[in-house]
């Protein structure tokens, strides 16, 4: 036996499971969070940022279209090492693509491509956790891998964005001060690589094997029809796209808010102190939110507390109509965002119970990555024109506006299954 299978088949999930995990964060975050505040700082307008970042939510709206390939080909556990790679490469490609003329298109294909790369690692991390734990150490590590996604959004929207806003003061460079922080996240990711590479078990069921294109064919004729044949589908898919309208708008534009000057309608916060707002302060407060609502949850039964959560995750956006027209102290923000990143906790794990409890037994993993997938397309969809309308509207129009794009989501409650039976199984 050579030594790396030696050290891979004597790992513990205690070893392997964090850092999985916090592999799996990192890349969605810079992607999809921090790239919205570097742009902003480079000196992208809102109506450009908010639009083609949107974009790069694309590959976990359709990842569940290449699910089978990640399935049939390889082991789970070369996909999760090759795509942690491919996104090192990634990571040091960014970094140094703020140093070129072209920066704003040379990063954004670096950015598509890094979102490709993480949405299949997605897949093939999952697929290899439920491969290399018993059904009842899954359970028992649900939470762990949680925590350390957790703090994967605390080191990339918090840790390397706080970097970055203490390198601008010192360097007087923001290009340069990204480059750095960046470079740093591909040196760490670069150190998960060669840790999973002799660290991460061999599971005796992760083989590899062929899978023909008929038989994929079949999977997906079965797997989406038995989806789209569940009762009152028109409601539910309205429920998963409408839910998050409001936050699909609100994460591409509070991120420039708190940056803007106050002379154009921002609060002129810097790059460090939104690092300390959304990456330390409301990561600790969305965590938060999230573990009082699954206990919630498992108390007083979904149908009976969706309600309110709803409610939680929509009626902070006032905040933001509040503190546009005020711009108030740096300490009042910093409260106002740990509260709104708390009810966004509550209210997304509401959303979350819900779209397990309609994935059917038979097809359950498949079912929430569809569920998944439109709930992307929901939060890629007002991205697109967010911006756009931020431009046209002010920041306090905007976020007014935002209020009211609640209401549809709210709505939807009214319609959809929520079986008492179905959601205490």
């Amino acid at each position: 036996m050579n030594a790396d299978n030696l050290f891979s088949r004597v790992s513990s999930p205690w070893l392997f499971v964090p850092t999985l995990y916090f592999a799996e964060g990192v890349p969605y975050v810079i992607i999809n969070n921090v790239s919205v505040i570097f742009y902003k700082q480079l000196g992208v307008d809102n109506t450009q940022i908010a639009f083609w970042t949107s974009f790069l939510y694309l590959p976990w709206v359709l990842k569940m279209f290449w699910g089978p390939i990640v399935d049939g080909y390889a082991t789970k556990r070369k996909w999760t090492i090759y795509t942690q790679l491919g996104m090192t490469i990634c990571l040091l490609s960014l970094a140094y693509s703020f140093q070129v003329s072209n920066f704003f298109l040379v990063s954004l294909l670096i950015l598509g491509i890094g979102a490709f790369i993480s949405a299949t690692h997605d897949i093939a991390a999952d697929g290899f956790y439920m491969l290399a734990l018993e059904r009842d150490a899954q359970a028992f590590f649900v939470g762990i891998r949680s925590t350390f996604y957790r703090f994967a959004t605390i080191f990339a929207s918090g840790i390397v964005v706080f970097l970055a806003g203490q390198l601008e003061l010192e360097l007087e460079d923001i290009a340069l001060s990204w480059t750095i922080a960046i470079a740093l996240s591909s040196v760490i990711f670069a150190a998960l690589v060669i840790f999973h590479w002799f660290l991460l078990p061999i599971p005796t069921n992760d083989i590899e094997q062929k899978v023909s294109v008929k038989t994929i064919f079949s999977f997906y004729t079965q797997t989406v029809r038995s989806y789209f044949n569940q009762s009152k589908i028109l409601a539910v898919l309205a429920f998963i796209l409408f839910y998050r309208f409001g936050e699909g708008m609100l994460v591409k534009i509070s991120a420039p808010f708190l940056l803007d000057e106050t002379a154009v309608g921002g609060l002129g916060l810097s790059t460090s102190d939104v690092g300390l707002a959304y990456g330390t302060i409301g990561t600790f407060a969305l965590v938060l939110g999230g573990v009082i609502g699954g206990i919630l949850i498992a108390e007083f039964e979904l149908r009976k507390i969706i309600w309110w959560m709803a409610i939680a995750l929509n009626l902070p956006n006032l905040f933001y109509v509040y503190m546009a027209y005020t711009q108030p102290a740096i300490t009042l923000v910093y409260v106002l965002v740990a509260i709104e990143q708390f009810g966004y906790g509550l209210g997304m794990a509401a959303y979350s119970v819900y779209l397990i409890y309609i994935a059917k037994e038979e097809y359950k993993t498949s079912h929430f990555a569809i569920s998944t997938g439109i709930m992307a397309l929901g939060m890629m969809i007002p991205g697109f024109i967010s911006g756009y309308l931020q431009q046209v509207l002010g920041y306090p129009m905007f976020f007014i506006l935002i209020c009211f794009l609640a209401i549809p989501g709210i709505f939807t409650l009214y319609f959809i299954p929520l079986d008492l039976e179905k959601c205490d199984r």
